[in-house]
């Protein structure tokens, strides 16, 4: 719809009573009045001259508002404001609430103590606004004296008892009517049967802003195209919903996107039902009643489709594939995740992006990646912000400026406090050589030396500990992800390593540099399970070639350690070796040439396995705990 000027209230108000007239079935029944107005296509009433609107002031002790006063001018009141208003006051109506509805009071009772000012006001309205709705469902519409911008403007609230939020407010009372016209067309945009009930200038400009916005965000111009259908969505424009979740999704939003009217069409639904059926997944508590929600309309082979995906979802085995050269980029993307370069994986999948070609009209990206389980995570707002603005689906356009990668080329970022500000502590195996899926065959035996699936470290702690009744200190068998530490070294890496015991701490760097070379570090100089200690050990062809422990304070070393990473230039005092960790992992990165994926550690899904135990067996003398726990006992 073409904006109104604050004041230019004719033309507005009667293409809205013309399309009103032109929506109303012939065959149903109407009181008189509503029967006029159609038969004379005005929702109005004669306008109120100035002596009759400088009445009203006077009989309510205020000036009204500008853009209300004019209104005035053209009609003394208005049929039909929206759906649930049926008369707004004119001239003669309106009136202080004066909390008539005795709401002040039952908002008051949740107010909190530190409670804000939008709070307060919600509550104060009541008292002190001018109430608009003369006949309505149970709908409040009024203009607050007390909220008033430089022009004078009152904002309006409106509220209904139906609707369990606080009153929504408008700066002005054309934003109010505006909305008022959004809500009656987005009431009439379609029939029950789902066919377009009615037509008119409005949709037809809305229609046609719709297509030009499709366009416009396949060239990567999603922003503007993006508040083009919203707007039209406020209308109930068909196909305006769900190309705007289309890039919602996109953004990382996925609260209320449902992607309306296009997921149910069998051409798209293998991209668009993935992204709505993870969002099911990851909230529904099993109850997958509701799922059908999202999907009222569609046909029993998308439904069955959906059911599906859910199930391959939730074990963890659903795989998004695409066809042609970006559906090759999306498997070479994967390999590249799964085993922690995220970055390349998301650079790949960007470089194929202007060759990959749309299901249909209503396709703007691709979509269904976001919930495989290895290239979900790639996913960022930054990211999503840059495909979008790919020109992509055969339309030409400027290319975006990508975004810096999300992974430091070192180990350094190990020191960073985590996004919590808690302490930490981590251990780490560094193998030369050897390819990822190599690595159980060197840390672990027998059942354990293969890998777990793909799946973020809490995912993989909670599949070890799921059913475990026994729980010991007698031995440390860690839980590590795996993948590349550079171009020619693989990692295993703990986040969540067990208490650190220098007496019975037994390096795996010996066991895991058969035919090569193998580096350990254990870090806890920040955490909060007793003194900080540090370890490093190097091993070659099975042999530990040099190690050193900072622990209480000390220092034990083996074997000729390089003066690069010589413990006395970063323990000097060996009073405090908290500061110690950043230079130490830095000089790890120099001499080995070596880095670690944050991103895919932290955010991303990693194949693990569990280690043999990085304790030796517990000696004369020396006690160790055994705690049983026994889930089906009653408390």
């Amino acid at each position: 719809m073409a904006n109104a000027t604050p004041y230019d209230w004719r033309p507005f108000l009667l293409r809205w009573s013309e399309e009103w007239s032109d929506s109303l079935p012939d065959d149903e029944s109407r009181s008189a009045e509503d029967e006029a107005a159609r038969r004379d296509r005005w929702l109005g009433f004669p306008p109120a001259s100035e002596e009759r609107i400088a009445a009203m002031e006077e009989r309510l002790g205020r000036r009204m508002p500008p853009s209300y006063r004019e209104f005035l001018k053209v009609s003394d009141g208005w049929r039909h404001a929206g759906g649930f208003v049926w008369l707004l006051a004119g001239s003669t109506d309106a009136r202080w609430h004066n909390n008539e509805s005795e709401l002040a009071e039952i908002f008051e009772e949740h107010l909190d103590d530190d409670a804000g000012p939008d709070e307060r006001r919600d509550a104060d309205i009541w008292r002190r606004g001018l109430q608009l709705d003369v006949e309505s469902d149970i709908t409040h519409v009024l203009l607050d004296p007390e909220d008033v911008d430089e022009d004078g403007e009152w904002a309006v609230y409106i509220w209904a008892s139906w609707r369990a939020e606080p009153p929504e407010r408008y700066a002005n009372f054309v934003e109010f009517m505006r909305d008022m016209h959004r809500e009656f067309h987005s009431l009439r945009a379609r029939s029950a049967d789902g066919e377009p009930e009615f037509a008119n200038d409005t949709t037809r400009e809305l229609d046609a802003l719709v297509e030009q916005s499709r366009l416009e965000v396949l060239r990567g111009n999603w922003e503007r195209a993006g508040h083009a259908l919203d707007e039209a969505k406020g209308y109930g424009r068909p196909r305006a919903a769900g190309l705007g979740d289309q890039i919602r999704r996109l953004l990382g939003q996925t609260y209320a996107v449902y992607f309306e009217g296009v997921v149910t069409d069998p051409r798209y639904a293998p991209e668009l039902l993935p992204a709505l059926v993870a969002e099911h997944a990851a909230n529904s508590y099993r109850d997958d009643s509701t799922l059908m929600f999202s999907l009222r309309g569609a046909g029993d082979d998308v439904v069955s489709l959906a059911y599906a995906t859910l199930e391959q979802i939730r074990n963890g085995t659903y795989r998004y594939t695409a066809a042609g050269p970006f559906g090759e980029a999306v498997e070479r993307a994967r390999e590249l995740a799964r085993w922690g370069n995220t970055d390349g994986a998301w650079r790949t999948l960007m470089d194929a992006l202007p060759v990959w070609q749309p299901l249909g009209p209503d396709h703007l990206a691709p979509l269904g990646w976001v919930a495989d389980p290895v290239l979900g995570p790639l996913l960022t707002p930054e990211r999503g912000r840059e495909l979008l603005s790919t020109p992509r689906g055969g339309q030409t356009g400027e290319a975006p400026s990508p975004p810096a990668g999300l992974d430091p080329d070192n180990l350094a970022w190990l020191a960073d406090p985590d996004p919590h500000g808690n302490l930490t502590s981590y251990r780490f195996v560094l193998v030369e050589g050897a390819k990822p899926e190599d690595l159980p065959g060197r840390l672990a035996d027998g059942d354990e030396a293969a890998l777990d699936d793909p799946m973020t470290s809490d995912e993989a702690r909670h599949r070890l500990l799921r059913g475990k009744r026994e729980f010991s200190s007698y031995d440390d068998k860690a839980l590590m992800a795996v993948g590349r530490a550079g171009t020619r070294w693989s990692f295993a890496f703990d986040s969540d390593p067990a208490h650190f015991d220098p007496r019975r701490f037994v390096s795996p760097a010996a066991a895991a540099s058969a035919g090569t070379r193998a580096v350990v570090v254990w870090s806890g100089l920040r955490t909060w399970r007793g003194e900080p200690f540090f370890h490093l050990s190097v091993a070659q062809d099975g042999v530990e070639q040099y190690a050193f422990t900072y622990a209480d304070g000390e220092i034990r070393r083996t074997g000729e350690i390089p003066r690069a990473l010589d413990p006395d230039r970063f323990f000097g005092s060996r009073e405090e070796g908290t500061e110690a960790e950043r230079p130490l992992l830095e000089a790890v990165t120099g001499e080995f040439g070596v880095h670690l994926p944050r991103y895919a550690i932290t955010h991303g899904r990693l194949h693990t396995f569990t280690t043999r135990s990085w304790t030796r067996p517990s000696g004369n003398g020396e006690a160790y705990t055994v705690v049983t726990m026994n889930w089906d006992a009653e408390r």
